[in-house]
C-alpha cells in the first residue's frame, strides 16, 4: 500500500475511534511510524486530510448512487441498498459525527456534502417510486418528500445517536429503523416482508 494510503486509512481510524477534533497530524504520524515531514509531502494539514477522505467516501458511493435507470429490484434489493450505504457510514462515522462543525470549519466540504446529500436524497425518491410503480408502495407525493427526509437524518445521524446514549452504534439498527419508517406506507403484503426482513436485522 502506498504512503499516502496509508495515511488515509491510519486518520480514519484515528478519527473514528477518538474524533477528528482530538487528532492531530503528529499523533497520525506518530501512530504510523513515519515522520511529520514525510505526511506533510502527502498532506499539507488536517483540511486536505480529510477532504481526501470525504472523495474517497462520495467515490466509493457513487456506484451505489447511481443505479441503473432500468434495473429491475426484488424486494430485499432495496433493503441491500440501504444495508450497503450504511456500511459506508459506519466505516467514515467521524465525518458525521459533529457534521455542522465539521462543515462551518471547512468550506469546500460543506459544499461537497450538500451535493452529495441531494444525490442521496434523488435516489432514495427514485426507489420509492419504483416501489409505487410496481404497485408496493401507497403514499402520495408529499408523504414521499417527508419519508424521504426521514430516511435520510436517520441514515446520517443514528449511528452517532447510538454513541451519544452509549450504544455499540450497530448498522444493523439503523436499517431496521429506515425499514420501519418506510413499512407503514408499502400495501399490506410488501409491508409484511419487510417487517420481518426488518425483525431479522434488529436479531442479526
Amino acid at each position: 500500500m502506498k504512503t499516502r494510503d496509508r495515511i488515509l486509512e491510519c486518520a480514519l481510524q484515528l478519527f473514528n475511534e477518538q474524533g477528528e477534533p482530538n487528532v492531530t497530524t503528529l499523533e497520525i504520524a506518530t501512530e504510523m511510524g513515519i515522520s511529520p515531514g514525510n505526511l506533510y509531502y502527502h498532506f499539507h494539514g488536517k483540511e486536505p486530510l480529510i477532504l481526501a477522505l470525504f472523495e474517497r467516501f462520495h467515490n466509493e458511493l457513487a456506484p451505489l448512487l447511481n443505479p441503473p435507470a432500468d434495473a429491475r429490484l426484488d424486494v430485499e434489493d432495496y433493503w441491500l441498498f440501504l444495508h450497503l450505504i450504511v456500511e459506508r457510514l459506519a466505516q467514515y462515522r467521524f465525518l458525521f459525527q459533529d457534521l455542522s462543525n465539521l462543515a462551518s470549519r471547512l468550506p469546500k466540504l460543506a459544499h461537497g456534502i450538500r451535493l452529495w446529500l441531494n444525490v442521496l436524497k434523488r435516489t432514495l425518491a427514485s426507489l420509492l417510486a419504483r416501489l409505487q410503480a410496481d404497485d408496493q408502495l401507497n403514499s402520495n407525493t408529499q408523504a414521499l418528500g417527508q419519508l424521504v427526509e426521514q430516511i435520510t437524518l436517520t441514515l446520517l445521524f443514528s449511528l452517532d445517536y447510538q454513541r451519544i446514549i452509549g450504544a455499540p452504534g450497530e448498522s444493523q439498527l439503523v436499517v431496521y429503523q429506515v425499514m420501519m419508517l418506510v413499512a407503514p406506507h408499502l400495501k399490506p403484503e410488501p409491508r409484511a416482508a419487510a417487517e420481518r426482513l426488518a425483525q431479522r436485522y434488529l436479531e442479526a
